[in-house]
């Protein structure tokens, strides 16, 4: 299992695509939601959308790996079916998932996981990366880059630090790094 975890706006979906689209034996691990969906985002592909309510009903049935409420209201988890379905494909999980979400796989998979921290450069140029998605109202934006600073200090529970600083090296740090813990 291999984990990647940030702060929102850090870049760690676009090394996870990175990743993905390389060489190496990996598959998405779609993680389920509670919000609702943004323009470009499709269920079953970015995320499996449902309601707060469907969401608990999976928490009290135990179908989660892992989950948090991330937000009030906005939960997001790891769907053991999920899991399940990568390996029945003969592949390894790569999860694009938060902080916490992160550190509760790595806890349950202490052995079989690598968990990689993207750090953006500063908390200043986190903002402005937040800000040129143009999806936060300033409110929400306020709110993202508290949780970013609080986030932060979760990178010592990581196996793996890569800072953020040009996309380039830190795709091709994050690569080497799975592959070599693949191929051990």
């Amino acid at each position: 299992m291999i984990i990647i975890s940030a702060p929102s706006g850090s870049g760690k979906t676009t090394i996870v695509k990175e990743i993905l689209a390389s060489d190496l034996k990996l598959k998405f691990s779609i993680s389920a939601c509670s919000r609702e969906p943004r323009q470009i985002e499709k269920n079953g592909r970015d995320y499996y959308f449902m309601t707060p309510a469907e969401f608990q009903i999976k928490i009290k049935n135990d179908e989660f790996v892992e989950w948090e409420e991330v937000y009030p209201g906005n939960y997001y988890g790891t769907l053991k079916s999920e899991v399940q379905r990568i390996w029945n494909e003969g592949c390894h999980a790569i999860f694009d998932v938060d902080v916490q979400g992160g550190v509760s796989i790595k806890t349950l998979f202490p052995n079989n996981s690598l968990s990689i921290f993207i750090q953006p450069p500063s908390v200043a140029e986190l903002e402005q990366r937040l800000r040129n998605r143009s999806t936060e109202s300033e409110e929400s934006l306020k709110k993202r880059v508290e949780k970013a600073v609080y986030e932060l200090s979760f990178s010592p529970k990581f196996d793996l630090l890569v800072v953020n600083d040009k996309l380039e090296d830190a795709v091709k740090t994050t690569y080497q790094a799975i592959k070599e813990f693949l191929n051990s």
